[in-house]
């Protein structure tokens, strides 16, 4: 770990230079023999000039450190300890986090680092575009390293385009997490998308059978010419169904309940005055005028509570519509684990937009409202077709594998539809939904343990069960991950302002081998199917240079 400059006062004898860690070693030696050998001994000994020997002890003197702590940084073990510290510190809050240079700077002052560390904002910058270089390097590295022990399989790809404002390609594959691509391109066509993602999966064995994206024209051929098959984002129907109705009929609700308000307020004030007018002048004709204003005015008030409650039932029924759309779109039932064919799941969403269009008549929804539900209605036949192409997967895989028809049926029903479910129970979105939905899972894998499968044997039986898991997995609904990853590089660009050359590659690099899950996997580990190297000892063996402050900062 060299110092961050060479000058005749940091080494006395310009013909050779002291590595940090040289220097750090010759000083413990030092410590060690002193005081039974003088620095005279001791430079004639090690081979060191007096003179230098004796303006490292003087520098050390001078740190404004406390003695033991002074001496310690200054060692062999206390050097690497900094060169420890300094890349994490790089790693974890400039490369991942963008918290900025200066502020890296500052931590070091407030530390007191800075009077064994250079804290200059030119010398932080150069050692944090040391760190961004090597990460990218690792990242190339372990690609080399782990493709070529990768298992041959099919994905699944979830692709979309960002802007910083250039624009920026963007596909990950879903179950493993793995960021495939991300890339500023001139272009976002088909030709674009498919030259780029042939090049980032150029020496992997897998094949691209799905990629689910938007509705980009770009997106859907690039899907035709790679062979794939094109998932409409389900969140994107979604969003228009919402868009469409949701706020419309939240403020229909709203307007007829201030409607019933006023009127029932003034039913009641209409009844005030007529049992005021009876106590004073029981006899007054205007008593049974005003007792008839005010039963027509309650009248009034009921039939706005009426309406009131029809709107509620409009926007009760638009919100199940909308929630019935996705739990629909599954190739098994939730709610009992049965196969949902394509057919079926055509029919219930078509009715799912008839209830939605009734609900639009009903309440007189824009033109902009229906045609937001018009235009989810046209994704339909995608969605439809995404059961299809899943079932029409399977069933290829499964009579490839000549089994008996009592265990292809287990194999399904059971097994397949078992591990489905319970990865639609990790995405459920509340824990009473999720209990649910896991119970089923396990009845249905119980069944498939002790069903025809229980016969197989166990080798078979366990190559079977990681068959279901990975078709299970194979069907996405949505590019969240997607949307996801774009958040996040537009909270780095803001930090940033531009992900130019190596930055961005490096923060892929850092979202695949760095970022871990609860049970302490990254993505890399995931796709590759096997363990990658780890991201911090690559740079505390690569980035070696321990830049020291200048010899004025801290006499």
């Amino acid at each position: 770990m060299d110092g961050n400059h060479t000058s005749s006062f940091d080494n006395p004898n310009p013909k050779h230079r002291y590595d940090r860690i040289d220097v750090a070693s010759r000083l413990d030696d030092f410590d060690q023999q002193h005081p039974d050998i003088s620095q005279r001994g001791f430079a004639e000994q090690s081979q060191t000039p007096r003179s230098t020997l004796r303006h490292w002890l003087q520098r050390r003197r001078e740190l404004d450190l406390a003695p033991g702590l002074a001496r310690f940084l200054e060692s062999a073990e206390g050097t690497e300890f900094l060169h420890h510290i300094l890349v994490a510190v790089h790693l974890v809050f400039e490369a991942d986090c963008g918290c900025g240079l200066r502020n890296i700077s500052r931590f070091l002052e407030l530390s007191r680092l800075d009077r064994v560390i250079a804290a200059s904002y030119g010398t932080q910058q150069a050692y944090a575009k040391d760190i961004v270089h090597s990460i990218v390097e690792f990242g190339n590295n372990q690609r080399q390293q782990l493709g070529p022990g990768m298992s041959p399989r099919d994905i699944t790809v979830c692709e979309d385009e960002t802007f910083h404002p250039e624009t920026c390609l963007v596909a990950i594959e879903p179950v493993s997490g793995m960021i495939l691509l991300e890339a500023y391109r001139d272009r976002r066509d088909a030709q674009t998308w498919n030259e780029s993602l042939e090049a980032a999966l150029k020496g992997l064995p897998v094949t691209v059978v799905q990629s689910v994206s938007d509705e980009a024209l770009g997106l859907k051929a690039h899907a035709k010419d790679v062979g794939a098959h094109h998932s409409p984002d389900l969140f994107h129907v979604q969003q228009e169904l919402s868009h469409a109705t949701s706020v419309s009929l939240a403020s229909e609700v709203r307007r007829r309940q201030i409607a019933a308000d006023e009127a029932l307020q003034t039913a009641r004030t209409k009844a005030d005055e007529r049992d005021a007018c009876l106590q004073q002048c029981p006899t007054s004709a205007a008593v049974n005028d005003l007792t008839t204003e005010a039963f027509a005015l309650i009248e009034h008030a009921k039939q706005k509570r009426q309406s009131v409650r029809e709107a509620e039932a409009r926007r009760a029924t638009a919100a199940s519509a909308r929630r019935g759309v996705s739990d629909d779109h599954h190739p098994f039932d939730l709610t009992d684990g049965s196969v949902r064919e394509s057919e079926v799941v055509d029919r219930r969403l078509r009715e799912r937009l008839d209830t939605l269009d009734a609900v639009a008549d009903a309440a007189g929804l824009s033109e902009a409202a229906r045609a937001r539900i018009a235009k989810a209605r046209r994704v339909l036949p995608g969605l439809v077709a995404t059961v299809a192409f899943f079932w029409k997967w399977v069933r290829e895989r499964v009579s490839k594998l000549s089994l008996s028809e009592a265990v292809e049926r287990s194999l399904i029903e059971d097994q397949l539809a078992g591990e489905y479910l319970s990865l639609a129970a990790a995405r459920a979105s509340t824990a009473k939904r999720r209990r649910e939905l896991r119970e089923l899972s396990e009845q249905l894998l119980s069944r498939a343990r002790d069903g025809p499968l229980s016969e197989l044997p166990p080798s078979e039986r366990e190559e079977l069960i990681g068959e279901c898991r990975n078709w299970a997995a194979l069907f996405q609904r949505s590019s969240s991950c997607v949307e996801g990853r774009n958040g996040q590089l537009s909270l780095s660009h803001h930090s940033l302002h531009r992900l130019q050359g190596e930055r961005l590659e490096s923060l892929t690099v850092l979202a695949n081998h760095f970022h871990r899950r609860a049970d302490g996997t990254s993505a890399a580990d995931r796709f590759y199917g096997q363990p990658s190297a780890d991201l911090f000892e690559w740079l505390v063996d690569r980035v070696r240079r321990l830049p020291r402050p200048g010899k004025s900062l801290h006499v």
